[in-house]
């Protein structure tokens, strides 16, 4: 098992297949973009297959691909294929404009579960948090991933003045769909320009969603280990929702998560700005599960040691982490 010095099991791995995504949203990538890098930087398919097996082997039971998107990677559908092989639990997060291209290859890779980032239901509004739009297609294949029988969550970065009056709206998506809606706080990376004063609290959202519905119709779903979302129903509906307050309500006490980055760099936490290189030593032969254990050995009680907001507002330490596009979320 991967332990920390305070006892956590990580035992979930979320890998980032490319920095690359059809989408630019604000929040995630930079406005003018990542610096494009030769391919040789990246891990090739078959790194991504070995990198995956040593974590299995050191204990993972859950793989997560996410990018930038996914799902343009060339290789996507081997990838997704091979990675079935395993035995692990395999899941995606994508944007969902591929999605009808994938439908077999997630059956045969046993994906039962997708995570579909969504930020409006407005499409004009979609195609500037976006700065594209394809909102048809988006809406399209959600429809499809539900008709298909898969489980399909939901996220929505809520950002205030942006989409926080859409609150309401999607938790009503899951009225009459097993839609598992998960409200995201905006979160501080390089190049989102972010501040306190453009997210909306954990607290801010529930206020406006008990508001609405009384907070007698809410009903508590049972809290599953190292759930990063508190989790609602409403009475009566569907579907669920559920907050993730990784900036006001931390869930890092139950951190059970891995990163490894599109160029194989290992990150023990979202918001480090340390990173362990696993690719180099791997292509020399070398054997990484040392490092990987070394670097679970050293993660932080709570994001990175970054334990109050006052911290999170010092850019000097956001900024020096990556923008979200080329961490993987």
């Amino acid at each position: 098992m991967l332990l920390d010095s305070f006892g956590r099991e990580h035992n979930y791995l979320r890998i980032s297949l490319t920095e690359r995504c059809n989408l630019r949203c604000f929040y995630c990538m930079p406005e003018d973009g990542v610096e494009l890098r030769e391919k040789s930087e990246f891990m090739s398919n078959e790194e991504v297959i070995q990198m995956a097996q040593t974590f299995v082997q050191l204990g993972v039971k859950k793989i997560r691909l996410t990018g930038g998107e996914p799902l343009i990677r060339k290789s996507a559908h081997d990838i997704i294929r091979e990675l079935g092989k395993l035995n692990v639990e395999l899941a995606i997060t994508t944007n969902g404009i591929l999605v009808e291209k994938f439908i077999d290859t997630f059956r045969s890779a046993g994906i039962t579960s997708v995570n579909v980032s969504l930020d409006s239901l407005k499409p004009d509004r979609l195609a500037a948090i976006c700065r594209k739009d394809y909102s048809d297609r988006i809406y399209r294949n959600i429809q499809l991933l539900l008709n298909e029988g898969f489980l399909v969550k939901l996220n929505m970065v809520v950002m205030a003045g942006v989409n926080s009056d859409e609150l309401v709206d999607f938790v009503e998506l899951s009225k009459d769909k097993p839609l598992h809606v998960r409200f995201i706080e905006f979160m501080p990376f390089n190049g989102n320009d972010w501040n306190l004063s453009k997210g909306t609290s954990y607290q801010e959202m529930m206020q406006v969603i008990s508001a609405h519905y009384g907070a007698e119709n809410l009903i508590n779903m049972p809290e599953k280990e190292n759930d990063t979302a508190r989790c609602y129903a409403i009475d009566g509906f569907e579907g669920t929702f559920g907050v993730i307050g990784s900036v006001t309500h931390p869930f890092c006490s139950s951190c059970n998560r891995i990163r490894v980055t599109a160029d194989g760099k290992m990150k023990n936490c979202l918001f480090s700005t340390s990173e362990t290189d696993l690719l180099a030593p791997l292509r020399n032969g070398e054997d990484i599960s040392q490092l990987i254990g070394d670097s679970i050995q050293s993660k932080k009680a709570q994001r990175a040691g970054m334990n109050s907001l006052d911290d999170l507002l010092d850019r000097s330490k956001t900024d020096a982490n990556r923008s979200m596009v080329s961490i993987g979320g």
